[in-house]
């Protein structure tokens, strides 16, 4: 589905990607993980050409987005949840989560998907006059995870979605992440938490200093000595 070759991006004299490929198959969690630093939100943007490349190419379901506008890229359904959530404060939760459809005309389509997103996230029915300011942490995360899905993603893209939030709501956030891969969308997450991202990945790749030193199954990457050790704790 996404398949990302030798990809490079620099910041000045910083090379922050130093040609890093990798694959997404549908239907597949997979995450990547590694330290402050590593590269890991440069890649989603690069993917998503919010940034510019140095080279390399990205394909998706077989077409090359490489230099594809930013906003063609949503239409063909690859959408991204940033980090730091980004919702539109001053709007409410459901005028945000209509932004989401911003790009979308089927209005039957929109309302079923509307629902869908109140069943993954009742508390956002609950306050859906509410301007999203006023959310806790958690409900920010929620709404723009929401907001997201309103785009009618084929392949969603999430970048540390368990930031700043208490252990209690990281628990909830993987368990409707997973749910969301279940229902049929494709998930690539960047997380800094390897332990929770490990558990509910298929594969997993490990980025340090703007390469991909280690990947593999996730499971097996979570009982391995070394990513235990530089990312686990153990």
């Amino acid at each position: 589905m996404l398949r990302v070759t030798d990809l490079q991006v620099s910041y000045g004299a910083i090379k922050a990607l130093r040609g890093i490929s990798f694959e997404v198959t549908e239907g597949e969690i997979i995450t990547l993980i590694g330290s402050n630093g590593a590269g890991k939100t440069t890649t989603l943007h690069a993917i998503s050409n919010i940034i510019k490349k140095s080279s390399g190419q990205i394909f998706f379901e077989g077409e090359d987005i490489s230099t594809m506008p930013a906003n063609t890229i949503v239409r063909k359904g690859l959408i991204q949840v940033p980090e730091g959530r980004r919702i539109f404060a001053n709007l409410t939760v459901k005028e945000n989560l209509e932004m989401g459809a911003f790009t979308r005309t089927d209005r039957s389509a929109i309302k079923r998907d509307l629902e869908k997103v109140f069943g993954l996230f009742p508390r956002l029915k609950e306050r859906i006059k509410q301007y999203a300011g006023t959310l806790s942490g958690g409900e920010q995360q929620m709404l723009a995870m929401g907001r997201a899905l309103m785009a009618d993603p084929r392949l969603l893209l999430l970048d540390e979605p368990s930031m700043g939030l208490a252990p209690i709501l990281v628990d909830e956030i993987f368990s409707i992440i997973t749910e969301i891969n279940k229902s049929g969308t494709t998930i690539l997450l960047v997380e800094q938490n390897a332990y929770k991202a490990l558990s509910i990945a298929n594969r997993a790749y490990i980025l340090e200093t703007g390469v991909i030193n280690k990947s593999g199954i996730a499971a097996d990457l979570l009982h391995d000595d070394s990513v235990k050790k530089a990312y686990l704790g153990g």
